[in-house]
């Protein structure tokens, strides 16, 4: 979803690689850097996704929790910093019992 960190107006984005096995990081950044966006707010993101929007110059805050608003206004408010790497490893979130047909026994 795009926010307007001004007017809180927003838009979403279809993430059309949201089920993709491999590369979904790197596709989702570079629909996110194709949509003009200036800063990224999420709770993780891994190193593909990392460098192609750090590459598209666009800021990373990784962290990040609550609600759209609280968390625009705590980005507002200089309380949530740029991240300076990716804050979980390549494949982070990809099998383990999470949907993708390899639960454990």
């Amino acid at each position: 979803m795009i926010v307007d960190l001004d007017t809180m107006r927003f838009e979403p984005i279809p993430n059309p690689s949201q089920n993709a096995a491999h590369g979904a990081g790197i596709q989702a950044a570079r629909t996110i850097a194709g949509a003009d966006v200036q800063v990224v707010l999420t709770g993780n993101i891994g190193p593909n996704a990392y460098q192609a929007l750090s590459a598209a110059g666009i800021k990373i805050v990784t962290g990040v929790a609550g609600t759209v608003r609280e968390v625009v206004r705590r980005y507002k408010e200089g309380e949530l910093k740029e991240a300076s790497s990716p804050s979980v490893g390549g494949h982070f979130g990809v099998g383990r019992g999470r949907g993708v047909g390899r639960g454990c026994q």
